[in-house]
């Protein structure tokens, strides 16, 4: 890809960086502070794209014909979002909540520069095998997933030995849909 216009990833995520740096793209890391917070209302598959949407708006003015990009993850069982856990009980809760069933993950990216913006989402459907509690606490203590949406991360331990099966993106489970940011990319620096 013929890409020179500086690309501003807002995140925190290394690997959000790393998967944009794998697609041999330079970025300026620029996290934005905002309240992720969203109306009550909003389908719950809507939320990541209006998310990124708000990171990316917090953004009062853009120099050097820059391209900020920002994303947001959730992870979205019988309708609900789980967020990321505040501590080891909770994490062990929705792992608990998640073992034996399927769940969808949904990411929702935005690319904005002075004078346009576009959204997009990806879903991908993730099956858990039944967990034991020790599985669980053994990866929790172990791998610490506090900032993770839905208390895990697919690419460590617990996606090795209880991901069944997965219908979407990998890339997406691991927090980015990076094909999907690729294509976005393609058409924004065409223009739109």
């Amino acid at each position: 890809m013929n890409f020179t216009r500086p690309l501003i990833l807002a995140s925190r995520s290394p690997r959000r960086k790393q998967l944009v740096e794998q697609l041999g793209l330079s970025v300026i890391v620029q996290p934005m502070d905002i309240e992720e917070t969203y109306p009550d209302t909003l389908d719950p598959y809507k939320v990541p794209e209006y998310l990124a949407r708000k990171k990316a708006l917090a953004f009062e003015k853009i120099t050097d014909n820059a391209i900020i990009l920002t994303g947001d993850t959730v992870v979205i069982l019988d309708n609900k979002i789980l967020e990321k856990p505040a501590d080891r009980n909770e994490a062990i809760n929705m792992l608990s909540s998640l073992s034996g069933k399927k769940h969808d993950v949904v990411s929702g990216i935005c690319l904005r520069d002075n004078s346009n913006i576009i959204t997009a989402s990806e879903t991908t459907t993730v099956w858990f095998n039944n967990l034991s509690i020790e599985e669980i606490s053994y990866y929790v203590d172990n791998y610490k997933p506090f900032d993770k949406a839905g208390a895990y991360g697919i690419q460590e331990w617990i996606g090795m030995i209880g991901v069944e099966k997965i219908e979407g993106s990998y890339f997406n489970v691991v927090g980015f849909p990076i094909h999907l940011v690729y294509q976005k990319l393609i058409q924004f620096n065409k223009g739109n």
